[in-house]
């Protein structure tokens, strides 16, 4: 390749590089774009409630709902709630992530592993939450204990099946190199294959912390007497609509941002890698 033609190579992917200006300006587009859906719903909804379309005993429309969610912010009583269902999703998550982990790196490093495990969790990803809710409370009774269980539940079966898969996924070239320099068998599981199965283990994070939540939801509505499922179990007797439908839209929320806070995770932890989407 001639000086000349090297010079213009290089002129013609400076030209289709983005400029600090429009990388910035795509970037804040697509922060608005991705909330455009849920703003053009809200907009349709409250147009639906305030020209009598809608009733509102069966779907009240956002403007009362916000004042709802306001009443019960001043009582007390979605606060409570509130801190008493997120208490209940930390420790179930932070024991079925442990689990998941423990049992995913087990099967995936080791054949033998994976003939212990494997069966028993692909049996047991299979049973609904509602068919374990009266079991958990013959076993472990009525108060935290099988809420939180059934939380982590929720989370370390799909925390398994990705870890599991992560690993066996990862080139084996990168385990024969470890094996060269003599590293042990510990060391290639902490240092080898769990980093490489990283991207894998973190999209299961995002889907076993969307399921911690609907865990909670089936725990808090069958022999709970706190949390965001007690008051959407009350507000459902009294037929309360509007209560009913703050307590959905919270758990959307928490969900919502318990995905926020996994996709933060994952650009501190993959920052190598860039994702280039259209």
């Amino acid at each position: 390749m001639t000086e000349d033609s090297a010079t213009l190579q290089a002129e013609r992917i400076a030209s289709h590089r983005p400029s600090p200006t429009k990388s910035s300006a795509w970037k804040a587009l697509g922060a608005v774009r991705s909330w455009l859906s849920i703003v053009v719903f809200l907009l349709a909804w409250y147009a639906a409630s305030a020209t009598g379309w809608l009733n509102p005993r069966t779907l009240p429309g956002p403007d009362r709902l916000l004042g709802t969610a306001w009443t019960m912010v001043q009582d007390g009583s979605l606060p409570h709630a509130l801190i008493v269902s997120l208490s209940r999703v930390v420790q179930g998550a932070l024991l079925g992530m442990a689990v998941g982990l423990a049992t995913g790196v087990f099967a995936g490093f080791s054949r033998l592993g994976e003939d212990i495990v494997d069966k028993p969790m692909q049996m047991l990803r299979t049973i609904p939450f509602t068919a374990l809710v009266p079991l958990f409370i013959l076993w472990f009774g009525i108060d935290e204990t099988p809420k939180v269980l059934l939380v982590a539940f929720g989370v370390a079966v799909p925390m398994y099946i990705n870890t599991f898969g992560g690993i066996r996924n990862v080139d084996a070239k990168l385990v024969e190199v470890a094996q060269v320099a003599r590293m042990g068998r510990l060391a290639i599981a902490l240092q080898v294959l769990l980093p490489a199965a990283l991207p894998s283990l973190l999209v299961g994070l995002r889907f076993a912390l969307g399921l911690a939540w609907v865990a909670v939801i089936i725990a808090e509505t069958v022999g709970a007497d706190s949390g965001i499922g007690f008051l959407l179990t009350n507000a459902r007797q009294f037929v309360r609509t509007d209560i009913m439908l703050v307590c959905v839209a919270v758990y959307a929320l928490l969900g919502l941002a318990t995905d926020y806070l996994v996709r933060l995770l994952e650009r501190l932890l993959l920052s190598w890698r860039r994702v280039y989407t259209g």
